[in-house]
């Protein structure tokens, strides 16, 4: 008699994405699909298609493909990261997991390996279930929304549907909390602690955040987290925001206005950590440790260092494990039950 067959199990671990060369033809494309989410951006359509493409998209793919050049290796950084940090869950997973038959990938939401690609792969092999882990701690519409809006388009077309898990965010989870105390304090123990700690998230636009998106409060919460952890003083840290882009208000305090002001207060070390980031990137790389670094010492700062995102450290690896385990548990009790 042959055995019954496992349920069949695909986790999905999404990030942004990157462009696929560090070129101006791949950046452009990059730049156009994901500038064209009027998630990301919500200016009307009609009016934004004509900046979008006679100015953002004339100007702008020349700059960043430097930008991204000078922190390229062999591919993307994120991408090799986030494919990095797939297979390490993958086979702590795996291991853990024998009731099914699990698959573990990577996606992004713009650029490849595409969200779009990994749904065609399930339409092809049909799943039990699926749970789709965005790798942004902080839940925002700019970010995990649009991966959301992916399956929504996904699913009317499907004549076999799978269970769907959806992991909203992580921000204050006491994992990720101590794996980014602990980052930090193992950084300061190589290279000493620096006078302020710094903490800058990607921002988004004051608009967005007064009409509900909850990302700028969960990015509170999570500084005020870490600096708890760290046992920090008032005066020894601060939350900010960076990547300012147009000319709209955006939540503030903005990153490069406080490094600006601690460098004219001629503040003698800093230390930036970015909790917003699952992976390093071009944002992480070449903006937080190189621009910033340069405003902060050109206004008369001091020592100015980035402490590297949690990227594929074990403690980073554990919390997203876990998070996806727990899942895992829930669906073998109602498999067991049903």
């Amino acid at each position: 008699m042959s055995a019954t067959p496992k349920p069949k199990v695909t986790v999905i671990l999404a990030n942004l994405g990157t462009p696929d060369e560090a070129t101006v033809p791949a950046v452009r494309r990059f730049l156009k699909q994901f500038l064209s989410d009027t998630r990301v951006i919500e200016i009307p359509k009609p009016i934004w298609w004509i900046i979008l493409h006679l100015f953002v998209l004339t100007f702008r793919p020349k700059r960043v493909a430097e930008a991204y050049a000078s922190v390229w290796s062999k591919d993307s950084p994120m991408r090799e990261i986030v494919l990095e940090q797939t297979q390490l869950i993958k086979q702590r997973l795996t291991d853990e997991n024998h009731q099914f038959d699990l698959t573990v990938v990577a996606a992004m939401t713009y650029g490849q390996p595409s969200i779009y690609t990994v749904f065609e792969q399930l339409e092809k092999d049909p799943q039990e279930h699926v749970i789709l882990l965005p790798l942004f701690p902080q839940y925002s519409a700019t970010s995990t929304a649009p991966l959301y809006d992916a399956v929504a388009k996904w699913i009317p077309k499907q004549r076999h549907l799978p269970g769907f898990t959806l992991i909203k965010d992580y921000y204050q989870h006491p994992m990720f909390i101590q794996a980014l105390a602990d980052s930090v304090l193992n950084y300061q123990t190589k290279y000493g602690k620096a006078e302020k700690l710094l903490m800058s998230f990607h921002g988004i636009p004051q608009p967005y955040a007064d009409k509900g998106d909850p990302y700028a409060d969960r990015c509170r919460m999570t500084a005020k987290l870490v600096a708890e952890a760290l046992h920090l003083h008032e005066h020894e840290w601060a939350i900010s925001f960076q990547s300012r882009f147009g000319k709209q208000e955006w939540v503030k305090p903005y990153t490069d206005v406080i490094l600006q002001q601690w460098g004219e207060q001629k503040v003698k070390s800093v230390q930036v950590l970015s909790p917003a980031f699952s992976a390093d990137c071009l944002e992480t790389l070449e903006e937080l440790a190189i621009q910033n670094k340069e405003l902060f010492q050109h206004a008369g700062g001091g020592e100015y260092a980035y402490i590297p995102a949690l990227n594929s450290d074990q403690a980073h690896i554990d919390l997203l494990a876990s998070l996806v385990q727990a899942n895992l548990d829930a669906l073998t009790h109602t498999l067991a039950h049903r």
